[in-house]
């Protein structure tokens, strides 16, 4: 166990991680009813070289204060002040700690400053671990699908036991591979699941009805930071956000038709807002690029890997038959960013982290009768590439040319798990080197697949786990995460699949070329 683990042990054994810390005294000593609070714990996120951004939410104008030390005792710390928390951000507040030292332990602590008053809050202690700068071993985590098909915080169960799980195995930094919340999918206060148990849900206003306002995609993101494993693991564990579908509804696309729950029936409506919510409770480094509001980005974590998160998304086309010609799915500046990033990484491994996979089909309805629509890359067809399959074959064919290599497809999305090997071989599109995709998930959602693999680019079913029957609840077990190992003298990538309990699944060793 490396010392900064040992030291992360030892300070939760003291305070424990993501709990108020009432030894630290406010700034301004007030009774606890005058006081901001700290209404939904601490996030880290997006690390990148000296750099880290931290997030909290309070209840009242203030500003958010933290301080930094790389000891826990908080002897010689540095402080950043963030811009005023406000209704205009539902009081959510970021800010960006720079100039920490590579592959140090960073303890932090927040508290809001009344707006007003200057009344102090209570403090929230949290920790990270900073990038490196040489070659180390790293573990990382990702997963994806919290709080589907209505199944919510559970407290007969101890809540959202699977971010526990991932919490004990000590990662770097985690990617949330999408569906980060269900703001199609209502909690109610009970359902019948398998063998005629009952799953009892902690229920709340905003989960009452599929999210529609602003405030009520806020209100789900508020949902889930109710739960005591989630606020636990958020302090603890750096996040790596992305988004898909269920952050605005259920498979959407420009061409989305919504049905009968929703009052209005314009899909960009719906996308403003809840790319706003998304963009306030992510705890993410906020980028200049479409109006503030880009998701995909490059995280060079040290010469040993770089992330590379993707949005497939925001610049589709329409959902169809995905057939013919080629058509939009990253669109044409993301995938040209994603060609020259490739290139230009100097990491051993690059991880793609992409919130749908390449291969499996996932069906979306149809178009006409007999003729299916298709919600991801995959088009049912097992020949050559058609419509969004064209734009990964030109990123497959231009990373064999400039002899890239080296990269992972990292997803979830499809509620269970399972590892694809995509060979030309085997495929119909035969120009790219072979490489693997691994899937994760669900977090806290129903348990459904396994799905249909297409052919075009030669995947074969390595390993999967689903469920015997769908739409299958927390209760029945499958639930997983993926985790990564990269050795930092070897180079060896370890990807392991771990379900609930994280127990391990399925392992897969994968060497540097």
């Amino acid at each position: 166990m490396s010392e900064f683990d040992l030291g992360r042990r030892r300070v939760m054994q003291v305070v424990g991680a993501g709990l108020l810390v009432p030894g630290m005294a406010p700034a301004v000593i007030a009774s606890v009813k005058d006081r901001p609070k700290l209404t939904d714990g601490v996030q880290s996120g997006d690390l990148l070289g000296d750099r880290a951004m931290i997030w909290s939410r309070t209840d009242r104008p203030a500003k958010m204060v933290v301080e930094w030390d790389t000891r826990s005792r908080f002897g010689n710390p540095r402080r950043v002040v963030s811009a005023l928390a406000d209704a205009g951000t539902d009081f959510t507040a970021r800010v960006e700690l720079t100039g920490l030292p590579a592959n140090q332990a960073i303890f932090y602590r927040v508290h809001f400053e009344d707006a007003r008053t200057g009344v102090a809050s209570e403090p929230w202690l949290g920790h990270l671990r900073s990038a490196p700068q040489a070659a180390r071993d790293i573990r990382f985590v990702w997963s994806g699908d919290t709080v589907g098909q209505g199944f919510g915080i559970n407290p007969d169960i101890g809540g959202m036991r699977i971010y526990e799980a991932m919490r004990l195995r000590l990662p770097d930094f985690f990617i949330h591979s999408g569906d980060t919340i269900y703001a199609d999918g209502p909690v109610p206060a009970q359902l019948t699941v398998e063998g005629g148990r009952i799953w009892r849900n902690l229920t709340s206003e905003a989960k009452s009805k599929v999210a529609e306002t602003l405030d009520e995609y806020r209100g789900n993101y508020r949902y889930n930071l109710m739960d005591e494993n989630v606020r636990r693991f958020n302090a603890e564990v750096p996040q790596i956000w992305q988004w898909d579908d269920h952050e605005v509804v259920n498979n959407w696309s420009p061409g989305k038709q919504l049905d009968e729950r929703y009052q209005g029936k314009d899909i960009h409506t719906l996308v403003g807002r809840a790319r706003r919510a998304w963009l306030e409770y992510a705890p993410m480094r906020r980028q200049a690029a479409d109006g503030g509001g880009r998701i995909y980005r490059r995280l060079k974590y040290g010469p040993m890997l770089e992330v590379f998160v993707l949005d497939m998304r925001s610049y589709r086309g329409a959902n169809d038959d995905n057939l013919g010609a080629a058509k939009p799915f990253l669109g044409r500046e993301q995938l040209d960013w994603l060609k020259r990033g490739l290139k230009s990484s100097k990491a051993q491994w690059k991880v793609i982290a992409a919130d749908m996979p390449i291969g499996l089909g996932v069906p979306d309805g149809e178009v006409s009768p007999g003729v299916p629509r298709w919600e991801a890359v995959a088009n049912g067809a097992p020949g050559p590439a058609q419509g969004r399959e064209l734009e990964i074959a030109e990123l497959l064919g231009f990373l064999r040319a400039q002899q890239v290599r080296n990269f992972v497809f990292l997803t979830a999305d499809v509620h269970y798990c399972a590892a694809h090997h995509y060979h030309p071989d085997r495929a119909a599109f035969q120009d790219f080197e072979p490489f693997w995709e691994f899937v994760a998930g669900p977090l806290n959602a129903g348990s459904f697949g396994p799905n249909a693999l297409d052919k075009t680019f030669g995947p074969e079913v390595v390993f999967q786990k689903a469920p015997p029957t769908q739409n299958a609840s927390p209760l029945a077990g499958f639930q997983f995460f993926g985790e990564v190992n990269i050795d930092g003298r070897s180079g060896e990538m370890s990807v392991v699949l771990r379900d609930l309990n994280g127990v391990t699944v399925f392992e897969q060793k994968l060497q540097p070329a």
